[in-house]
């Protein structure tokens, strides 16, 4: 009986522990720049991308609780799967495992083509203004890089932030990439999640509506220092 009962007591810590490591996975964590609103999507990836979710290019399947994307040599591209969703001004946070992976995006396109992207690879992360029409004269343009190594076979969570013309990604709540451009500041139609490489797992997507924080004007200039 007593060892029945401290196998019962263990047992029940040790769910309680993974409760709230959940619990703890899926919480939204701070922003900077904008409060959220409306949530307008939410995905667990547990048992891979749900229905609304396209995956054109690479392998996707679920793997220990999460969506794990793969790069096909078949496919000459990089692994990508894509979701429909109109907004401006967002939130968008979502966990993701580097296992073998040269890079990973977080792709965002507007009605008329790519928009903008957080780009991620081990040696840190940057955010982007995208090549537009690919025809010129609009180019691509880096807004900011942020080095520090991403341990892989590790999760971390990417907090990214769109008000007006202004972008914003955090990582793990504590690295900043921030940059402006007005080419940004459009609906947003589509949001990509692509892999480059071997894999990463990913879960836990969450994206709300945003407005400006009241404070924003003034704590913008800290940010910024911050970041560089």
């Amino acid at each position: 009986m007593i060892r029945s009962t401290a196998f019962a007591l263990g047992l029940s810590t040790v769910l309680l522990a993974l409760t709230a490591m959940a619990e703890e996975a899926s919480s939204p964590l701070d922003t900077l720049m904008c409060e959220r609103g409306k949530l307008l999507l939410s995905d667990s990836f547990e048992t891979g991308p749900s229905k609304q979710w396209r995956t054109a290019k690479g392998k996707w399947e679920a793997v220990d609780g999460a969506t794990q994307g793969s790069e096909l040599k078949a496919d000459e591209h990089v692994a990508a799967m894509r979701v429909n969703q109109k907004v401006r001004n967002l939130v968008l946070q979502y966990s993701f495992k580097m296992d073998g992976s040269k890079t990973t995006t977080l792709s965002i396109n507007d009605a008329k083509g790519h928009n903008s992207r957080v780009m991620i690879n081990a040696n840190g992360f940057s955010v982007r203004k995208d090549d537009h029409d690919h025809a010129g004269p609009d180019k691509a343009e880096l807004l900011q890089m942020v080095k520090t190594k991403i341990a892989p076979g590790k999760w971390h969570t990417l907090v990214v932030e769109f008000n007006g013309p202004e972008m914003l990604a955090r990582l793990d709540g504590k690295q900043v990439a921030y940059g402006s451009h007005e080419a940004i500041d459009v609906d947003k139609t589509n949001f990509g999640l692509t892999v480059g490489g071997e894999s990463v797992s990913f879960k836990d997507f969450s994206l709300w509506e945003a407005t400006p924080k009241a404070d924003w004007s003034q704590s913008k200039a800290k940010v910024i220092s911050q970041s560089k």
